[in-house]
Order: C-alpha cells, then sequence, then structure tokens
C-alpha cells in the first residue's frame, strides 16, 4: 500500500513543514500585534524550527523537489515580512530599517515571479539567503524578549535593536546582490536542467532530485 506521502508527493515531509511555516505566519502576526508575547514567541519558535528541519528531512530522506526549493525561501519571505511589519506597527521608529526586509522581500519575489513565467526554475536558497534568515529570525526574536518580557522600552531597546536589524540588512543586501547574480543567469540559460513547470510540480511530477 502506498503512503500518504507516495500518493500525494507533494505532501512529503519536507513540504509539509514549509506549509505549516506558511500556516504559523498569520497566527504569529495575531499574537505580536495583540501582545500575546508567549504565543507570538510559540510561533516564532515553530516557524524557526521547521525551517531548520525542512532542509534536514529533505535530504536525509531523498525527497529534495523543485516544489520544495520554491515552497522553503517563500515561507521565508511570507514570514520574514509579516514580522517586519508587525515590528514597525509597534515600534515606528524602527520602520526605515525594517522597509530593508521588506524591499528586498518583494523585489526577489517578483524575481521568482519573472523566472516562472519564463518557465525558469527559482534559485533555491543558497548559504547567504540562509544566514540572512537566521540572523532575522535572532533579531526580531530579541526584540520580542524585551519588549514583551522584559518591558525595555528605553533608549538602550532602540539602540540594540537597530543594531540588529542593522546588521541583519547589511547580510540581506548582500544575500540580494548574489542572488541577482544567480537570477540573471538563470534568465540567460538555455540548460535543460533549469527549464520548470509549476504544473508539474504540484502534481508531484517533478521528481526526486539527489
Amino acid at each position: 500500500m502506498k503512503t500518504e506521502s507516495q500518493k500525494y508527493p507533494v505532501l512529503n515531509v519536507p513540504n509539509t513543514l514549509s506549509f505549516i511555516r506558511i500556516l504559523v505566519v498569520p497566527a504569529m502576526a495575531y499574537f505580536f500585534l495583540n501582545d500575546q508575547i508567549l504565543w507570538a514567541v510559540v510561533m516564532i519558535a515553530i516557524s524557526g524550527l521547521s525551517d531548520a528541519f525542512d532542509g534536514f528531512f529533505a535530504r536525509k530522506l531523498n525527497q529534495v523537489t523543485d516544489l520544495g526549493k520554491m515552497l522553503d525561501p517563500l515561507a521565508d519571505k511570507l514570514t520574514q515580512v509579516a514580522a517586519a511589519v508587525c515590528i514597525g506597527v509597534k515600534f515606528p521608529s524602527l520602520v526605515f530599517i525594517l522597509m530593508v526586509f521588506v524591499a528586498k522581500e518583494v523585489l526577489m519575489a517578483i524575481g521568482a515571479f519573472v523566472l516562472l513565467k519564463r518557465h525558469k526554475k527559482p534559485c533555491a536558497a543558497r548559504w547567504y539567503g540562509k544566514t540572512a534568515t537566521v540572523l532575522f529570525y535572532i533579531s526580531v526574536g530579541i526584540i520580542v524578549v524585551m519588549d514583551g518580557f522584559l518591558n525595555l522600552k528605553t533608549e538602550a531597546f532602540y539602540t540594540v535593536s537597530n543594531i540588529l536589524l542593522g546588521i541583519t540588512a547589511v547580510m540581506m543586501v548582500y544575500a540580494m546582490i548574489r542572488y541577482a547574480a544567480v537570477f540573471f543567469a538563470l534568465l540567460q540559460s538555455n540548460d535543460p536542467k533549469d527549464n520548470f513547470d509549476i504544473r508539474s510540480a504540484l502534481t508531484g511530477r517533478d521528481g526526486l532530485n539527489s
């Protein structure tokens, strides 16, 4: 008898973890904006852990798929944009630096859309993108803890927040520059391995990649 992941290849372990991260986004935003900080931290932890383990399981279970390579960065983008908007709403003085995050994710989403329209495979997450994501989770986690548990709405709070977000923003800009180079290379590529059909990926016919 076929397992669920065999009957529905889209629902393999790493893809399911990515779907969970996407579903967690509205819950995280709701709890954070309604000052339910403990639950917001739980949502951030679930998102961060699922992000850490989806790649591990994809390699361990030989379930690396083209769809998974799309879902992982999509979940990252939705999480980061939602967190940036929430922090901007609660702390307007941090809006300027948070705009860097939102701009980077919007530009990358547009790039992925252009590649899909050209039937090209969007770039999978690279080390520089993952590093920026980890820094973002750390920065947001510290800001949430300082605000919700330590109640440190002082000059030191804004100084630490700006430093953390500034470091993360620098890494995100670096990642965006590196991804831009990959984007233009994919756009001009004639290699068949860079071709991609979103409908085949959604039906699980993209196969397993090593």
